[in-house]
């Protein structure tokens, strides 16, 4: 042991030092490490809003898009097809779309913000395949139901509000996506109705 006095000065300034350096040394490491937990710009971009002009959809016609890696739909519905989706309820599993597959201003008869304009997500609710539109044959798989959407994987049915038929594999309606209408030709899909 060391008779020598004790510089409590040197002492606290070297402690000061090597915290400073310390924490100058977590900060160059944390810095890089939180910055990689934002998501990447082409991770941005494939979540963007999507806004999508609908001014030349026909009635009974259908409009591809993709919307975070996934196919929307857009239906424009004929007055026939809507006066249909009445009557229907005794053969679909959830006719009341009361499962959480839609935003609550799409929890109605139509599943939809316009009854004129149907949009949802194209994947079967079993095992995400892509459903046919059949516009005009759907009573090959439905009898005395014109339209509506097929899963050709493994069978399941979807009328032209996205309401799963029953004794199907698909267990629930198709997902309604978060839309607003921009005005009255453009859709916004990825923003919900009232959302900024």
């Amino acid at each position: 042991m060391s008779n020598a006095p004790v510089d409590n000065g040197r002492r606290r300034f070297l402690t000061a030092a090597t915290a400073v350096v310390g924490s100058v040394g977590a900060a160059a490491v944390a810095v890089p490490f939180i910055k990689s937990w934002n998501p990447s710009a082409k991770a941005k971009a494939a979540g963007a809003p999507v806004e999508v002009n609908i001014s030349k959809l026909e009635p009974g016609q259908l409009l591809r898009v993709e919307w975070r890696g996934k196919p929307v739909w857009i239906v424009r519905r004929t007055p026939e097809v809507l006066d249909g989706l009445t009557k229907l309820a005794e053969q679909l599993r959830d006719p009341d779309s009361v499962e959480p597959q839609q935003p609550e201003y799409a929890q109605n008869a139509f599943r939809s913000i316009k009854d004129e304009y149907f949009v949802a997500v194209g994947l079967c609710t079993h095992l995400g395949c892509s459903p046919t539109y059949m516009p005009d044959t759907f009573s090959q798989q439905v009898e005395g139901v014109a339209s509506g959407f097929f899963c050709p994987c493994h069978g399941s049915k979807f009328d032209l509000a996205g309401r799963v038929f029953q004794g199907v594999p698909a267990p629930l309606n198709l997902v309604i996506p978060p839309h607003s209408y921009v005005n009255e030709n453009t859709i916004l899909i990825g923003i919900e109705k009232g959302a900024a």
